[in-house]
């Protein structure tokens, strides 16, 4: 066995490594750009090295820099993660020229695996289930319309060396397939520096479901069942489970053991990952295969009970599998969301900056032990304090919940992400708890399509209807009055004139347009020391007790007897008198007044935000690479403006309407903010 591995990697999958090379009493090194000096994976590793600045091209990327750390600290292998240099096959057989093991698979099962044409014709060989198509690179759009019109519309036309989302198009006539095969080809040449395209029948409906396995050495390979990883946002994956709720048990072996197959005939060893495209009918077709650890790989260990990193460990060093595809266990059910900084109020636009706060729930399972029960994991790179950058992508941790059935782990799931607590950037919390609430997601209907089809238009704080909105409100008439308690009890009172706390309140709910909704509450049968107390608003009657500290992000307690975790914030930049509740996905602004504070608050005139229809703003913070235009030049409505970049992102601006250009208040290279003025209009 290995003394020191090397993690070729950063964020939350160097953390994941580290844990289990530590339960091995294997020595860690890390690596960091200047970027993630201060980061988590730094800390948690033996050793660290340095590699560069914080663009990963230039660091995390440079196969040359990996090699030197680990010749520099002696570590005998590399652990790549997943993307960077995880499936680059030069990488893995410049470590095997070097003397170094690389912990995955031989570098030509990754070239085997890595060229879309190339494999779909191995998986053909192999037995595979193959989309009908045409698997060699098209070289005209007139080509392109000929064999789609052959297959039958509608049709896939996608780059062979395409990945997250680019170089995709959907066609369904002749039309969409001319223009989609050129936009492919020119995307696929700007963004992978190879144009080949080729065209596959679509399949309706589909599903995204994917078999892990894990294979060793010596021959032996097994497959450790499915993950469903169909909703999906562009391409990307956003909650994953395990096992499918859609899958029966003979298609669930027949992919398995076709998954087993092509793994053999590329002599596969390490884990790896083949994913289909299933139809509404339980057919079945190979996609690709992914020749790495994946970011949903919690999932498979929590219902399989294997710690799937020490499995790599083990079987890069040289071991045999323990275990046969006899051996290999199905127990309970286990869903994981990623948690991205990104906010989904503004088009999932990437969110940078300091997590003022970060308080994940509560962990009663971890990434090195799998098989201990059910419960709540969370797989992190990030800590309270920490920042939060621009270089690379959004993920800011996964959380993953272990349940007895399906509606368990989603209900453990609902609970975990009540209490997850991010201040200072946004993330997509708010959207998590909206799906996990969808009826349909929640009755296992649902298809890749199902967050196109829901939320297409963009994702409103209106889309998360909240089962009892009276319970929002006595929350906030409850946080209001256990700050109340507090400030009465202040020492140095004058006497006879000491504060003292009435029974009723109007919560004043806020609306960002000054359109403000008022809800009469009683409180009654309060009592500070046990933390209790009656509230009744909206025809409601609510039996409320929590031990919640003022100044706590995370409020629990019980209301009418049963559970609940919710978020409270008190003071926001608006109004500093503000009391913010978020339960469910639902988030309400409030304030808390008493009935004459509320009478004279509906005379208060609304104050219109300023008019910034003159200026272009930045949507989000990041890096401005470009400006468009100049002072006096003229602009016509949909001209770009600038470009903006972050976290893997290049967003452009447009011009909204026509006009001719004042000044330019942000220059090339300037880190912006969100909102930040960039050009403004004469």
């Amino acid at each position: 066995m290995f003394k020191k591995i090397l993690i070729a990697n950063r964020g939350e999958i160097a953390c994941r490594v580290i844990k289990t090379a530590r339960k091995m009493g294997i020595a860690t090194v890390a690596v960091y750009s200047d970027a993630d000096k201060d980061a988590r994976h730094v800390e948690l590793a033996d050793e660290a090295v340095n590699i560069g600045p914080a663009p990963s091209r230039e660091s995390y990327l440079v196969a040359d820099k990996i090699i030197a750390a680990c010749k520099q600290t002696g570590a005998q292998a590399v652990h790549p993660g997943y993307g960077f240099l995880s499936e680059n096959a030069e990488f893995s057989k410049r470590c095997e020229e070097e003397g170094i093991t690389f912990i995955g698979p031989k570098h030509h099962s990754i070239g085997a695996m890595g060229d879309k044409i190339e494999s779909k014709k191995l998986a053909g060989s192999a037995g595979v289930n193959c989309i009908p198509g045409v698997n060699d690179a098209i070289e005209t759009a007139e080509k392109a319309v000929e064999i789609a019109k052959g297959i039958g519309y509608p049709v896939m036309i996608k780059a062979s060396a395409g990945g997250g989302g680019k170089g995709l198009r959907v066609a369904f006539n002749d039309k969409e397939a001319f223009e989609g095969f050129t936009s492919c080809r020119n995307e696929a040449r700007n963004s992978f520096g190879d144009d080949r395209v080729f065209i596959e029948k679509f399949v309706e409906e589909p599903r995204h479901i994917e078999i892990q396995l894990i294979g060793d050495s010596h021959g032996n390979v097994v497959y450790l069942n499915e993950r469903e990883c169909s909703i999906q946002r562009r391409h990307q994956k956003v909650i994953e489970e395990a096992p499918s709720p859609f899958i029966s048990e003979a298609t669930r072996k027949a992919m398995g053991e076709q998954a087993v197959a092509l793994a053999k005939a590329v002599k596969y060893q390490s884990a790896g990952t083949v994913e289909f495209v299933v139809g509404k009918d339980q057919s079945f077709y190979f996609l690709e295969m992914n020749t790495r650890l994946q970011v949903e790989h919690p999932v498979t260990e929590c219902i399989t009970g294997l710690d799937l990193v020490e499995l790599m460990i083990r079987v890069a060093a040289g071991e045999k599998l323990p275990l046969t595809q006899a051996d290999v266990k199905r127990e309970g059910w286990a869903i994981e969301c990623r948690i991205n900084a990104e906010d989904p109020f503004r088009n999932f636009l990437p969110s940078t900056g300091r997590l003022v706060r970060f308080q994940p729930p509560q962990e009663t399972l971890f990434a090195a032990e799998p098989g201990t029960g059910h419960g709540t994991r969370v797989d992190t790179g990030v800590a309270d304090g920490g920042e939060i950058p621009m270089y690379y992508d959004s993920m800011i941790a996964k959380l993953i919940v272990h349940g007895s059935d399906r509606n368990d782990a989603i209900a453990r799931m609902r609970e975990a992400l009540n209490g997850f607590v991010i201040r200072g950037i946004s993330s997509n919390i708010p959207f998590q708890a909206a799906l996990l609430a969808h009826p349909k997601f929640v009755s296992g209907d649902f298809n890749t399509g199902f967050i196109a089809e829901h939320y297409g238009s963009g994702f409103r704080a209106e889309d998360v209807p909240h089962g009892d909105p009276a319970f929002l409100v006595a929350l906030a008439a409850y946080v209001n009055r256990r700050t109340l308690t507090r400030a009465s009890g202040i020492s140095g009172q004058l006497p006879g004139h000491g504060a003292k706390v009435g029974q009723t309140f109007v919560v004043v709910a806020l609306g960002a347009g000054g359109e403000h909704a008022y809800h009469d509450v009683l409180i009654s049968d309060f009592s500070a020391e046990a933390g209790t107390a009656t509230i009744e608003t909206g025809g409601q009657r609510y039996e409320l007790a929590s031990h919640w500290h003022l100044g706590g992000a995370r409020i629990r307690g019980t209301v009418n007897g049963r559970h609940f975790v919710a978020q409270v914030e008190r003071g926001l930049p608006k109004n500093p008198l503000a009391i913010r509740i978020a339960h469910n996905g639902t988030r309400l602004d409030t304030l808390v007044l008493s009935p004459r504070g509320a009478e004279l608050y509906r005379l208060m005139p609304y104050k219109a935000p300023p008019d910034m229809s003159r200026f272009v703003l930045s949507p989000m913070p990041g890096l401005l690479v470009e400006v468009a235009v100049e002072p006096g030049q003229k602009v016509q409505a949909g001209e770009r403006v600038a470009v903006i970049e972050a976290m893997k992102m290049e967003n452009v601006l447009f011009a909204t309407a026509d006009g001719v250009v004042g000044k330019i208040l942000a220059n090339k290279g300037e880190s912006l903010t969100v909102d930040q003025p960039i050009v403004e209009f004469a």
